[in-house]
Parts: structure tokens; sequence; C-alpha cells
């Protein structure tokens, strides 16, 4: 849907939740536009970035965000438990493709992508912190892109170029990083900004509800799903289904500790805020309370 005005987040209000346009959220987005049908909830689809900026401007309530994004504005936000968009193994559409091996980028020019803020920054842990080779990370603008040996790519992008035979390497982010640590990689969180979770916790966790059911039942029909959307890219619905295999909506106690190691790396580079740890999650088991309760005020700023 096209992004239009609408009311802040309030009581009696629109509630506006951003959806991340890739195929990559089909079985959680196309259960939810074929039984979710509540007036009062506007859905916003958008690549990853342009949600990060929504929420950030406070012209979101919450969203699929890049899992950077929490990092470094955790202040503004909380998590919703059990949710995520997130590998256990090679995700097949986050890439850093070159036409030579990463092992020889130190130096050279390394597009990032402008649709995402997680990829671009797991690019860099990956190629600095578990590989050793820093290639010159950079940003293209509205102009011409520059002359580059590799570039970040995700998405449904991703799946169009590592199609096309162009990029003899193309190194999975999420597999290179699981083989590293021995752990999953979130890319994507559901985050609520915390003033509107205190004051309508119990829309927030109908909408968290919700978000499980259609994650779960879409899941159970990859290959439905799968024949639907494949023609976007377009790929075949058996590669459609295949891919979509390896892509998991759950947060669960492994991706918990993936968050953290990650979070850990950024604090560390100095890309995330200190108070990105512990997680501020909410959701999950608790119970729906008459008015949110705020959060810890050691984290307020």
């Amino acid at each position: 849907m096209p992004v239009g005005a609408a009311q802040p987040g309030r009581g009696g209000s629109t509630l506006r939740i951003g959806m991340v346009s890739f195929i990559n959220t089909a079985p959680l987005c196309e259960v939810w536009r074929e039984s979710v049908h509540e007036p009062a909830w506007r859905v916003i689809e958008a690549p990853p970035r342009a949600l990060c900026q929504l929420l950030a401007a406070g012209d979101l309530d919450l969203g699929l965000v890049s899992s950077q994004e929490y990092a470094v504005r955790p202040e503004g936000y909380a998590i919703l438990a059990d949710l995520s968009l997130s590998a256990s193994g090679p995700v097949g559409s986050v890439f850093l493709l070159s036409q030579r091996p990463v092992s020889e980028l130190a130096g050279e020019t390394v597009l990032l992508s402008p649709q995402s803020q997680t990829s671009n920054s797991l690019a860099a842990v990956v190629c600095e912190e578990l590989l050793g080779v820093r290639p010159r990370f950079v940003l293209p603008g509205p102009g011409p892109e520059p002359p580059a040996a590799g570039r970040v790519a995700i998405g449904d992008q991703a799946l169009q170029l590592a199609a096309t035979g162009a990029w003899p390497h193309q190194l999975d982010l999420a597999e290179v990083w699981r083989r590293h640590t021995g752990l999953p990689f979130v890319f994507a969180l559901w985050v609520v900004r915390r003033q509107v979770w205190q004051d309508r916790p119990g829309e927030v966790l109908a909408v968290h509800r919700q978000l499980g059911r259609c994650a779960a039942e879409g899941r159970a029909r990859l290959a439905e799903i799968g024949r639907k959307v494949a023609p976007r890219i377009p790929m075949t619905p058996e590669a459609c289904q295949r891919y979509l295999a390896g892509i998991e909506y759950d947060l669960g106690p492994a991706k918990i500790r993936a968050l953290e190691r990650y979070f850990a790396i950024l604090i560390g580079r100095g890309e995330a805020s200190p108070r990105a740890l512990p997680l501020q999650l909410i959701g999950g088991q608790l119970p729906v309370p008459e008015r949110a309760p705020a959060l810890p005020c050691g984290l307020c700023p």
C-alpha cells in the first residue's frame, strides 16, 4: 500500500504497521492480506531502510525493521517477542556479490545496498571482523553508480542479480555468519515505538497475535504461496518454495543469543548504542495489561 498521511498512533486512531515489500515476507504477508481486515490497522509496505526511516520519524507505530535500527535507537523502541525475519543457514537473498574472491577485495570499492541497514552492517562485520578483509564500502547516491568490484544486494534484487551470472562470486552473508559463530542471523525484528506500547498495549498485542498466526499459517502453505509470488522475480515455483523454506519468522533462544552477539559486535565498533543490551522484549507469554508499564527507566534517555 502506498505511504500516505495518517493520524499518530493514539487511542482511537489508526495504528500504522510497516511490512517489508519483498517476497521473503510473502508467507506472512499473503495470509495477512487474506485474513486480517481490522479497519483501525493500516499497513504500509516499503523496503527495510524506508521502514526504518518512517519508524524513527514517528510515521510508523510498529513494523518489521532492520535489526540494526533497534540497536541504534533502543531507547525509543521495544521488540515484539517470538517474531523476526531470520535464517539458520544460507538465506539465499543477502549477498556480497563480487567479480573476485572476497579475499582479494581489500581496498576495493564495494557498493552497499540502498535498501537495507542490517545487511550493510553485516557485510562489514563479515568482511572485517570474521574474514579479516577491509574493502572500501560506499553507499551509492542518486546519480550513476561508481565502478565497483562488488556490491551488497538483498531481497528481490539479490535473487535477480544472483540469477544473471554476472557476479561469479556470491557470498551468502548469513551462511558465513553461521559458519564463524555457530548462530543463526536475525535480519529484521518486529519493533514498536515505546510510547505506542505504553498507550495502546492491548492493540499492540492483538497485532502481535495476528502476526504470529499469519507467520505459522504461511509457513504451512509455502508451496501455494511460492507459486503465487514466484513471477515477481521471476523464478520457478519450485525454486521459490525452496527459497522461502530457508526464511524463518521466529525469535527463539538461539536467535536471541545471535542478536546479543551481533549487537555486542556493533557496540564494540561504535555502530550501536550500548543501551541495545539487554534486549527489551514485550509480548510472548506476557498477559495483556490495561496499560503497559514504562520499560526500565535506566534505558530512558
